[in-house]
């Protein structure tokens, strides 16, 4: 019935089968197209920073004759920055010249094949559903915009129901898989290993860890995880993993990025392993993966970074003010005021830990009287250096709270010129309905020059701009704070 050689969009498997012809544009001869695929792949190593940017180091060995070629890499990522590409070859340096390169980002389907096919004749073959006859019938293409236009003889036909579009071929702009062509001239071996290096998107990676509080809240349990996310339309087999915690500098793109709609389902993965290697890197923070592991296209995984058990903590319930108030006459400030509930520790060795962690959420644990882990809150850390302090605020507490009123307030007489004064009396009442004592740090900001004149309970200078009282409040009771302040301005 056919007299000429047809495809429908269903047949694929097409593209990696055979050579595509490639031609020079310098010498208008055409020529053959080497494919390399996945499994001429030697290894693959994958270094991933903050900010949706990884480098991959993809080895392949493969034939290519001597003299002029045209190689097509297969499945390199879809996000891949294609001016950073860099092909080199491994057992002959020096013998490749690279003369050209394409990225091949139109990835075949329906649509795609469709949209190449505009203009073209095609093929519309209908089934009778009533004796199963086909019949064909030539086609033109006139628009694949939402839907297809067809002009079938003298009739425009949109929709094609009960049929289907029949192709001569696969146009050569179209691939199954993300591919670099690459035109070279081989001045070494036929056998080469070849190293493919370049920046692409799509492969991202945070930190996350969990920590759990023993029931005495001064020590918890810590582990780290980093949780990887590859959507950039390739896999990693066995890839050495390395990561870069830091922000590193990059210029901002003015053209957008070529990619692709991945498709698929991102799978999550939890792969638990030794605790990673780390190392400084210029300014930054490099994180080792100390065995090989698969990246799989469309997956997020999680693997170990560190591992901490009895880590010293201190908690510590905070009531925050303002500085608004000592500039003006406010009688009640608040009622029922919320206590926060902190908690922090020691990135040491002595505390056990003693790694540059990387910023994430940690989220944080206790187990209930029948032993079951509860959750209790979480906060977000930054790149903390080794021998720094990490402090989470978890929540606010429910049993403690506090009231607060400014019992006098006055200008003061005779300033310098340019300045005023102004002094302020306050009262915080402090309540405690848990059945154990607790201790609150009071922390009070005040800007400008300032002095406590008299105070129930003695006070800390924490910085230029903070007064710090720490307050004990006993079970089922309350503890009440006065203080007087003088302000210049």
């Amino acid at each position: 019935m056919f007299k000429r050689r047809a495809i429908t969009v269903a047949i694929t498997s097409l593209l990696s089968l055979g050579a595509f012809a490639a031609v020079d544009n310098n010498q208008n001869t055409a020529l053959t197209e080497t494919r390399s695929t996945l499994e001429d792949q030697q290894s693959v190593a994958v270094t991933i920073y903050n900010g949706d940017l990884a480098l991959v180091k993809d080895t392949r060995k493969v034939k290519i004759k001597t003299g002029l070629n045209a190689l097509a890499l297969r499945d390199v990522s879809a996000q891949i920055r294609p001016e950073t590409a860099l092909l080199r070859s491994i057992n002959a340096p020096g013998s490749l010249n690279l003369l050209e390169q394409n990225f091949n980002f139109d990835l075949l389907t329906p649509e795609k094949l469709l949209e190449k096919y505009v203009g073209k004749t095609v093929s519309l073959v209908k089934t009778n559903p009533a004796t199963g006859i086909e019949t064909s019938e030539q086609a033109t293409v006139l628009s694949a915009n939402n839907g297809v236009v067809l002009r079938v003889g003298n009739r425009i036909e949109t929709g094609v129901p009960l049929a289907r579009i029949v192709y001569d071929d696969v146009p050569a702009n179209l691939r199954d898989r993300p591919t670099l062509v690459t035109q070279i001239n081989n001045k070494g071996a036929a056998d080469q290993t070849l190293e493919l290096s370049y920046l692409t998107g799509g492969l991202g990676w945070k930190a996350d860890y969990v920590a759990e509080l023993n029931p005495k809240e001064d020590m918890l349990d810590l582990s780290g995880w980093v949780t990887l996310s590859n959507t950039s339309g390739a896999s990693y087999k066995n890839a050495k993993l390395q990561l870069v915690a830091g922000d590193v500098n990059r210029v901002q793109q003015n053209m957008p990025p070529m990619t692709m709609q991945m498709r698929g389902k991102v799978e999550m993965i939890a792969d638990a392993a030794a605790p990673m290697a780390e190392e400084s890197l210029l300014e930054f923070h490099l994180y080792t993966m100390e065995r090989l592991t698969t990246i799989a296209e469309n997956q997020t995984k999680q693997v170990a970074l560190l591992s901490a058990s009895g880590v010293p903590v201190h908690k510590e319930l905070v009531l925050k003010g303002a500085d608004y108030y000592y500039q003006g006459q406010y009688g009640e400030i608040g009622t029922k005021m919320k206590v926060g509930i902190f908690i922090e520790f020691d990135n040491k060795e002595a505390s056990k830990l003693g790694m540059p962690l990387p910023k994430g959420i940690l989220r944080v644990y206790k187990k209930d009287n029948a032993g079951n882990a509860q959750f209790v809150g979480e906060d977000n850390i930054d790149h903390t250096p080794k021998n720094e302090t990490v402090r989470l605020k978890l929540g606010e507490a429910f049993d403690v709270t506090a009231d607060k009123k400014q019992t006098d307030f006055k200008v003061l007489p005779n300033p310098q010129k340019g300045h005023v004064a102004y002094e302020s009396a306050f009262e915080f009442t402090l309540k405690n309905a848990k059945k154990e004592k607790v201790t609150v740090t009071v922390q009070e900001p005040i800007s400008g020059d300032w002095t406590i004149v008299n105070e129930s309970a003695p006070h800390t200078k924490a910085n230029s701009h903070l007064a710090v009282w720490k307050i004990d409040i006993p079970a089922e009771g309350k503890t009440t704070l006065t203080y007087r302040a003088q302000v210049k301005y």
